[in-house]
């Protein structure tokens, strides 16, 4: 194990390792996640999981929104404010969703980014202005049901593990249906059962193509490598649209934490140490290390 710090540099130059598992999400910054494949990169050696640019595309929200619309891949209509003047004109259809532009596992996200009138969209969006020091992302709700789904492998070989829902309607009534850092990390610990995910998840043969076609789309398209996890929402129409993609996916090993990667990875048959192989497996055949 190397700590991804300021010491990480001379660490891995003097191990010299043949391939580097890489789980890093970096100290601080908008680009944090990038900082240890950006050194990896310098010092010449393989590593697992998707390359900096990636990871910093993926990190800013709106840039990977950006790309997804480019591609005429399904994702809310949003709008990036960098300050309050920036909401002023705009014309969305309430309810809205409002978060920070760089942040991970919820961070930002509370009852409160669930918004229904002006007056709370601007309550938002200065919070995270002042709060997180980044512009704030605003998107239009989607109502319909939500999803994450793991992936393994790279261009043909990706493989789409067991689709996980969350069971909004097993959500407290009092508790808005996201998955915000309150669900995430209040509700959802191992002391408290907060069981709201079905995994393989109950939905017909339709709908599981579409959202495997639309995470596979994505991930090929932003060029992620090896492993990712990316959510999906249902618009009102049913149609899958891409919330988030997470090229660094959480991987706690405890089945108690609900980690979704290796909640889908057991699913699918794997050890939590076979998912860990099939990744790395990923990353050395794509370096022709085997």
């Amino acid at each position: 194990m190397v700590e991804a710090n300021n010491d990480s540099f001379l660490k891995l130059k003097e191990l010299k390792p043949d391939i580097v598992f890489n789980f890093a999400e970096g100290l601080s910054g908008f680009n944090r996640e990038s900082q240890i494949p950006a050194l990896l990169e310098m010092l010449q050696l393989p590593y697992s999981g998707s390359d900096a640019l990636t990871l910093g595309i993926c990190l800013d929200k709106s840039r990977a929104k950006e790309i997804l619309t480019y591609h005429k891949i399904s994702n809310a209509k949003f709008l990036v404010a960098n300050r309050m003047e920036d909401i002023k004109n705009s014309s969305f259809d309430f309810p809205l969703i409002v978060k920070p532009i760089s942040e991970g596992s919820s961070k930002g996200i509370f009852s409160s980014s669930f918004v229904k009138n002006k007056k709370e969209l601007e309550d938002e969006v200065q919070r995270i202005l002042s709060s997180y020091n980044q512009p704030a992302l605003i998107e239009e709700f989607l109502p319909g049901r939500e999803f994450t789904v793991a992936i393994i492998g790279n261009d043909d070989d990706a493989n789409v593990l067991p689709i996980i829902e969350i069971l909004y309607e097993d959500f407290p009534e009092d508790v808005v249906p996201l998955y915000s850092y309150e669900a995430k990390w209040i509700l959802d610990t191992k002391e408290n059962s907060f069981d709201v995910f079905e995994c393989p998840a109950k939905i017909n043969s339709k709908l599981e193509a579409e959202i495997k076609e639309t995470v596979l789309r994505t991930y090929n398209v932003l060029r992620c490598k090896d492993w990712s996890r990316i959510d999906v929402r249902l618009d009102k129409k049913g149609i899958p649209n891409i919330i988030e993609i997470n090229p660094l996916p959480g991987i706690m090993p405890d089945p108690n934490e609900n980690s979704s990667f290796p909640k889908a990875a057991r699913v699918a048959g794997m050890t939590y140490n076979q998912m860990i192989q099939n990744v790395l497996y990923s990353a050395a055949k794509r370096y022709d290390l085997l």
